[in-house]
């Protein structure tokens, strides 16, 4: 079905999917995951319309790129050759830029009634990175769960850092803020930042710390549940809230845990705390960091990862 057209003419159109008790709505504007129902309980923060997505969004369900998360400066070095990228996150490039991912309308590739495949090319300069890039998600609804599979390709050496920025409330989109909710990420370090929210290239033990939540917590009993903070996954992850446990297992080395505190209910629908998101990832300012893993791609080469979330009651 036909979501909305935008200014340029261009249709935005929904996917629907589903599979035994979960319901999915997807949207070729930004690979959005509008809603996500669980048993008939919507567990991811949606808006209503395209004007909203184009207006009052902050990454709400999409795909961010082509580097989701901070590069310093807006600027980074690769092969000999410095690259400027725009700033939109005080002095640093956030979530690819300006027009990111999350602004482009991708082509559905493939579809079944469980599963879509959507596709995006950025060209060689998008928003000032090299290389004409083949970006690909492929949602699939499971049993128990929603599979995101993604992939990149590039015909120039680049760098790439896909992830999906939906914001969680298990009780229900609506019900209540998730301070509530309890958090568990098996991860025995974390990455300091500085007042810009940019790596210090420490990873830093998180025992003794209200970053430790290799023990479950409600994020609420942590420093009144502000974080925006990359930990160093040695495996999975879990929040349970409402009755419902969320079990999340990627195979990339980070999550970006971000607890939505930076909400406002005035330019967002929704007021702080509304949602959580763990972005799954590469780190904040790889490229700027050679000691971090690698975000480079280079031709001839696939860059894929896989996060599922399953759901247990």
């Amino acid at each position: 079905m036909i979501f909305g057209t935008l200014p340029s003419g261009e249709q935005v159109e929904q996917v629907e999917l589903s599979s035994g008790r979960l319901r999915a709505e997807v949207l070729t504007l930004g690979a959005v995951v509008r809603s996500l129902e669980v048993s008939g309980r919507n567990v991811v923060l949606g808006l209503d319309t395209l004007e909203d997505y184009l207006t009052r969004s902050r990454y709400f369900g999409a795909v961010v790129g082509r580097y989701g998360n901070r590069i310093a400066g807006g600027r980074f070095t690769l092969d000999g050759a410095e690259y400027t990228l725009p700033v939109n996150n005080g002095p640093n490039s956030l979530h690819g830029g300006t027009e990111g991912f999350d602004s482009k309308v991708w082509t559905v590739a493939g579809r079944s009634p469980a599963s879509v495949t959507l596709t995006l090319v950025s060209p060689d300069g998008d928003q000032g990175y090299p290389g004409t890039l083949t970006a690909t998600v492929t949602y699939t609804l499971e049993d128990d769960g929603l599979r995101i599979d993604y992939a990149a390709e590039s015909d120039k050496p680049t760098v790439v850092n896909l992830t999906n920025h939906s914001y969680f409330n298990l009780k229900g989109q609506g019900e209540g803020d998730v301070r509530d909710h309890v958090v568990r990420i098996a991860a025995e370090h974390y990455l300091p930042v500085d007042a810009d929210k940019i790596p210090t290239g420490e990873l830093a033990p998180v025992k003794g710390t209200p970053f430790d939540f290799t023990e479950p917590h409600a994020l609420g009993e942590r420093i009144d549940g502000g974080y925006d903070h990359c930990f160093v996954l040695d495996g999975g992850m879990s929040v349970t809230a409402g009755g419902l446990t969320m079990e999340v297992t990627t195979t990339e080395p980070g999550v970006q845990f971000y607890s939505g505190s930076m909400l406002d209910g005035e330019a967002t629908p929704f007021g702080p705390f509304a949602g959580l998101c763990l972005e799954t990832q590469h780190f904040p300012d790889s490229p700027n960091q050679p000691q971090f893993p690698s975000t480079v791609l280079r031709p001839g080469e696939r860059r894929t990862s896989t996060t599922t979330y399953r759901f247990t009651t």
